[in-house]
């Protein structure tokens, strides 16, 4: 007997229940082969429920379903300045520092603000982000600005905030707000 796709409720109610369950980001195409569907399919569903308030986020590994923690975040927006060799650098000191980067930003003279998330909490994603991007040629957002752009960080505690900034101050990545 041959399982039957899911179909729409449905399906979005176990996509939402999978991503609030996960401690992994969970890709479009892991959700297509779940549900038995196309993975434009899934694209779909998770714009309906991004339409519904659902707290889903895009990161370069898949969906996330952002859960609202007990502790109080303390969250930064920090200016950073480098070329693409220096992303893996910058990413690994301030995974290293014990902050989640959320997301980078960059100013577009024709655009205006494009923000994209990450959601990097430690090495690992970090590699993963830069395996990606060297395996797609794809370029990074900092290249549209000559390097200058911007990283929403967040940790429990601002002792780590600040030792980050340090870190990256002293590697010359940090752009002053002097």
């Amino acid at each position: 007997m041959t399982e039957e796709k899911l179909m729409g409720n449905e399906r979005r109610h176990k996509i939402l229940t999978w991503l609030k369950e996960s401690q992994e980001p969970l890709t479009g195409s892991e959700l297509a082969k779940k549900t038995k569907v196309s993975r434009q399919v899934i694209v779909q569903d998770i714009s309906l429920l991004k339409a519904k308030d659902e707290p889903i986020i895009a990161t370069s590994r898949g969906y996330v379903y952002f859960q609202k923690s007990e502790k109080q975040k303390h969250v930064q927006v920090i200016a950073c300045k480098h070329d693409q060799s220096g992303t893996e650098q910058e990413l690994n000191l301030l995974v290293d520092n014990g902050v989640c980067v959320r997301d980078v930003i960059v100013e577009h003279p024709i655009y205006g603000q494009i923000t994209t998330s990450l959601m990097l909490n430690n090495r690992r994603d970090v590699q993963h982000f830069i395996k990606k991007v060297n395996e797609t040629g794809a370029s990074l957002l900092s290249a549209l600005t000559e390097g200058i752009h911007l990283h929403t960080i967040e940790s429990e505690d601002q002792k780590r905030l600040s030792d980050a900034c340090e870190a990256l101050k002293k590697e010359g990545f940090l752009i002053d707000n002097d």
